[in-house]
């Protein structure tokens, strides 16, 4: 008699372990297999690996910029958009 009690005490702890134990069955028996998700994505796999691979190759290959060369460049630009470029005179024609 005191097992029925017992069960009665825990009944809504017991429903909530069959329902989500038959909600991960459910899951697994409907859901796709890993190999299958794996079949289908392996060109995405593999492109992002290519281009992480050429991001840290191209980050080990080329030389690190200097500040002083890099300010220079940005100001440049920015006159250039900004429509003041550097005055380049023109040779003078002989007449």
């Amino acid at each position: 008699m005191a097992i029925p009690e017992k069960l009665l005490k825990f009944k809504f702890h017991l429903i909530f372990v069959i329902l989500v134990s038959l909600l991960l069955f459910f899951i697994l028996l409907l859901a796709p297999r890993f190999f299958d998700i794996i079949a289908y994505f392996w060109p995405l796999f593999l492109s992002t690996a290519l281009f992480l691979v050429a991001i840290v190759v191209f980050g080990q290959i080329s030389p690190p910029g200097t500040e002083t060369s890099s300010d220079k460049t940005g100001e440049e630009l920015l006159d250039y958009v900004a429509g003041q470029p550097e005055l380049v005179e023109e040779p003078q024609k002989s007449e």
